[in-house]
């Protein structure tokens, strides 16, 4: 489940929280937004950190026992945009055991309208080297973006951005991380993690939230 989309949620900061038109909310997660990482875990949900602030970020890395993802994010060092996850945050993914998931939207690569196959390899290449092999996947977002890289405007054009890569020194292994491999390894850690709260007993969370509606935030959703 991802935390938050363009807006707040009451219980999470959006990314636009970092952006300079918006407001912070809460900072990062509420209290009962770190209950819910908690039920998630539970639960087996994986959490999903695009879209969240970097606050969100942070706090949802600390709270979560199983690996987060980020669904459709790029590298942050190589286009500033709040949607994308700086290399300290990238770091703490590592320790965490999660994954970022590159986007191809040419605003997320290039920081502008016009990107290629070499920008989206050059993020994939940015979060391997900070974050490491285990940590980088595809989540390009083709359903939802309007800019496209030249090169690889759609599923069919992968065998280019493979062949790029391995002319960059990736191994088939390495090929197999990126295009699958890590995200089902997510995927068979996060439901490791709630076949053991299982057998452990491990009740529900059933906190209550506190939440107020006349907050003045100019991008609220609830």
């Amino acid at each position: 489940m991802t935390l938050t989309s363009t807006c707040h949620t009451p219980w999470a900061d959006s990314s636009y929280a970092d952006a300079p038109t918006f407001n912070m909310k809460h900072g990062g997660l509420t209290i009962f937004g770190k209950t819910i990482i908690r039920e998630m875990n539970r639960l087996g949900m994986m959490v999903d950190l695009s879209h969240v602030s970097k606050g969100t970020m942070r706090d949802a890395l600390e709270v979560s026992e199983a690996p987060v993802i980020f669904s459709h994010s790029s590298a942050y060092e190589l286009c500033n945009t709040s949607r994308n996850v700086q290399d300290d945050i990238l770091q703490a993914l590592a320790k965490n055991g999660g994954l970022v998931m590159v986007n191809f939207y040419s605003k997320f690569l290039s920081c502008s309208d016009n990107s290629t196959v070499h920008d989206a390899v050059a993020h994939i290449n940015h979060i391997k080297r900070v974050a490491g092999i285990d940590h980088v996947g595809l989540g390009a977002g083709y359903d939802g973006i309007n800019y496209t890289p030249k090169g690889l405007e759609d599923v069919s054009s992968y065998p280019t951005l493979f062949a790029e890569l391995l002319g960059g020194g990736w191994t088939i292994d390495e090929l197999t991380k990126l295009a699958g491999g890590n995200f089902l390894r997510v995927m068979q850690q996060v439901e490791k993690l709630r076949d053991d709260k299982k057998a452990a007993g491990v009740k529900p969370f059933e906190d209550h939230p506190n939440f107020r509606t006349d907050d003045p935030y100019n991008c609220t959703s609830s």
